[in-house]
């Protein structure tokens, strides 16, 4: 599988990563991998929207079956991957992929795709994305206690990027171009 039109945008809760995606599609032509997981839908969310929701069962029949590229079975004791078919959809539909993916599905990836890029999100700090998760909708204490737990865990494996980007409270704009030009960079070379 080719994937030197493929990206991954990596970063914890609250980094920016969905922001940044959503400015990138106001530059050029972007389709973003759907990923694959058995938790629950969320109010506001829909089948493909952020996820494919499946169940348990037909997860665990796509990795034996073959049909996964990568999956991990997360904190949440919930399976998260990208199916094959998944991926020839984005080549096929874009210019540019963009893979939103966690450090583990970022491990997985470069074990596959040794060549594929990397860009690590992160806001300014720990205090401002605790701020920025807090302020999300039905947030609860235990939620954003997981989810620090998890952005320190994640912090220790930043050396797996290709690049690292602070999205800095206020600075957006900023962070879309310098992820542009990383992956207009990336893109274009031979």
């Amino acid at each position: 599988m080719d994937i030197k039109n493929l990206i991954i945008i990596s970063g914890p809760s609250g980094a920016g990563e969905d922001s940044i995606i959503n400015g990138l599609k106001e530059k050029m032509n972007v389709e973003v991998v759907t990923t694959s997981t058995t938790r629950s839908m969320r109010d506001g969310e829909s089948q493909g929207n952020p996820y494919y929701f499946i169940s348990k069962e037909e997860f665990k029949k796509k990795i034996n079956a073959n049909e996964m590229v990568e999956w991990a079975q997360h904190y949440n004791d919930q399976y998260y991957g990208v199916t094959k078919d998944e991926l020839k959809r984005v080549q096929d539909a874009s210019d540019i992929g963009v893979w939103k993916i966690d450090y583990k599905g970022v491990q997985n990836a470069k074990e596959i795709f040794p060549d594929i890029k990397a860009i690590f999100v992160m806001a300014d700090s720990l205090e401002i994305l605790e701020k920025r998760i807090s302020g999300r909708k039905d947030v609860t204490p235990e939620y954003l206690a997981e989810r620090m737990k998890y952005t320190k865990e994640w912090l220790k494996h930043t050396d797996i990027y290709d690049y690292e980007i602070i999205n800095r409270e206020g600075f957006l704009d900023e962070t879309i171009k310098q992820v542009y030009d990383i992956i207009i960079s990336e893109t274009t070379k031979s």
